[in-house]
Order: structure tokens, then C-alpha cells, then sequence
């Protein structure tokens, strides 16, 4: 079976292992989004360490869930958003001001909304947490 969007796939195995109660999730096949992605969850505290296990297959991701995750996923089709633009998204995914965070991959590397607008750079949505 072919798996068709590798981010999303990921996304929902951390979103199920949430609400399971898990501590640890393995995602993979991986990618270098990916690693970007939990980056930037780390950073702002979505979840704890995570190590990336090369296997001979694609490697994977071990990922140390904190329990702090309400809602994630992948945002598709990934429009592209200029940051005068990222107001609107928010209001569309995340639930109230100030609470989680849009991810974006821009000219600057993978960023959340927060940084995007802090170095006025726009991008590509790509997921959403919170």
C-alpha cells in the first residue's frame, strides 16, 4: 500500500498515542519535515525529546509524549500564506488567541506562525497544534 502524505500520517499517530495516554510514540517511515516539525513542537513545549533511529528502511522517529496535546494535524492542501495573510489562518485552526501554534515551512527553515511574523517572512502551511 502506498502511503500518500507522510506528514500526516505521523501527525495522527502522535494525535492517537495522545489520546491513548502513551508516553512514547514511534513514527515512521521519517522524513526531514518531520524532524522539522517535532522541532518546532519541542520548542514550544508539545512534547519532550525525540531521537531519530536509522533502521536500514527509512528510519524513525522516537518521540517522548508530555500529555500536552489537544488537537494536531496536517493542513492540506498546504496553501501558501503571505504573513499580512497569517491572522486569517489562525482564526480558522486554532481555537482562541494565544493558544497553539501554526507551523510553516518559509525561506527561513520550518518556523511557527509566531517567528514568521517576527521575521515578517510568509510560506507554506503545514500543520497545526495545540
Amino acid at each position: 500500500m502506498v502511503m500518500l502524505d507522510v506528514l500526516s500520517n505521523a501527525l495522527m499517530s502522535v494525535k492517537n498515542a495522545e489520546s491513548r495516554g502513551d508516553r512514547q510514540v514511534i513514527i515512521w517511515p521519517s522524513s526531514k519535515l518531520i524532524g522539522n516539525v517535532l522541532r518546532v513542537m519541542q520548542r514550544y513545549g508539545y512534547v519532550g525529546e525525540f531521537e531519530y533511529v536509522y533502521d536500514g528502511r527509512g528510519g524513525k522517529y522516537v518521540v517522548q509524549l508530555l500529555g500536552r496535546i489537544n488537537d494536531i494535524g496536517a493542513i492540506k492542501p498546504r496553501f501558501h500564506v503571505k504573513v499580512d495573510e497569517l491572522q486569517k489562518w489562525e482564526e480558522k485552526y486554532l481555537p482562541a488567541r494565544q493558544v497553539g501554534i501554526l507551523i510553516l515551512t518559509t525561506s527561513k527553515g520550518v518556523v511557527s506562525h509566531l517567528e514568521a511574523r517576527e521575521n515578517r517572512v510568509g510560506g507554506i502551511l503545514v500543520a497545526y497544534v495545540y
